[in-house]
């Protein structure tokens, strides 16, 4: 069974996801994860991101092991190192190059062949999975998004201004929604999830719930692949 999370940035996905796929026993897909690894990538090889065709060929040739909680670029851990805001704000460009797009969603179908998994990310029900047989739509206000990715960069240890946070949320909100491949869509059949007001274990609940909705006699099909 294949579970999508879409959203905006800052809507929670990435950990509701991976909650959700360990309450329910599934693989755990964060789809951001890779994006962040082949920017991290082309910044560590001093890529021209001028010219497409050089950070494709990184995202191409790099070695990427994901697990439920770690990522592993080269054979090293870069968890932590694909999170900080300056990584963010060049992930723009391996989200915006469709040639590293359609490379990762090979990879992307390829890690969900024979698994039940729960994937997160901006296309996964619209273009890497749209044949998913459950459909989730993440969202918040963007006062909220922007609060919360404050506060996670404070907690990683960067001196961040809110206002600044709020700037590059809106920029990467746009850039989003009008990239001509794998922009940010809601598919037609996603059940939306506004998550305003609700802790993280409540997000949680409810996204249980709506999959176990979707579950014959409470156990899994197998995955339909894309």
């Amino acid at each position: 069974m294949i579970v999508t999370i879409d959203g905006p940035a800052g809507a929670g996905k990435s950990s509701a996801a991976r909650q959700l796929a360990r309450r329910l026993g599934f693989s755990f897909l964060d789809t951001g994860a890779m994006y962040r690894a082949v920017a991290l990538a082309g910044q560590r090889q001093g890529v021209d991101w001028g010219d497409p065709r050089q950070l494709s060929a990184v995202a191409e040739a790099m070695r990427l092991e994901l697990t439920d909680d770690r990522v592993v670029m080269d054979g090293q851990d870069v968890t932590a190192a694909i999170r900080t805001l300056e990584i963010t704000t060049l992930t723009q460009h391996a989200a915006d190059n469709e040639a590293v797009r359609r490379h990762l969603i090979d990879r992307q179908r390829k890690f969900a062949e024979g698994r039940n998994i729960v994937t997160e990310g901006r296309d996964q029900a619209t273009v890497v999975f749209p044949h998913a047989e459950c459909k989730i739509f993440l969202t918040a206000s963007e006062d909220e998004r922007a609060r919360r990715r404050f506060h996670d960069l404070l907690a990683r240890g960067e001196e961040v201004d809110p206002a600044e946070v709020l700037r590059k949320q809106r920029l990467r909100d746009q850039r989003d929604a009008e990239r001509k491949f794998g922009g940010l869509a809601k598919a037609a059949d996603s059940i939306e999830i506004i998550t305003d007001g609700l802790t993280p274990d409540q997000v949680v609940d409810r996204l249980e719930e709506i999959v176990r909705g979707v579950q014959p006699d409470g156990s899994p099909p197998r995955n339909c692949g894309p």
